[in-house]
């Protein structure tokens, strides 16, 4: 299995478990390799419309290890 195929089953195994928490998982619509926010991620709760996590210095500064981890703690 290549990684580019491990990462998307991954992303989408985080979309869902996003989802079961009220959230909505976003990736980056950027296409440039340069680009700063270039395939990063972010958490929004849509019912604030809201971004609740973020990583670094940018709006889709997560990458798929963050937003896991994130998404396991205990925030309640």
């Amino acid at each position: 299995m290549s990684n580019d195929r491990e990462d998307k089953i991954r992303e989408n195994r985080l979309r869902r478990m996003a989802e079961r928490q009220g959230l909505r998982l976003v990736k980056s619509r950027r296409r440039d390799p340069y680009a700063l926010d270039f395939g990063g991620y972010q958490i929004i709760d849509p019912s604030r419309g809201a971004i609740v996590y973020s990583y670094g210095y940018n709006e889709f500064g997560a990458g798929l290890d963050e937003i896991e981890n994130w998404l396991r703690q205990d925030r309640a």
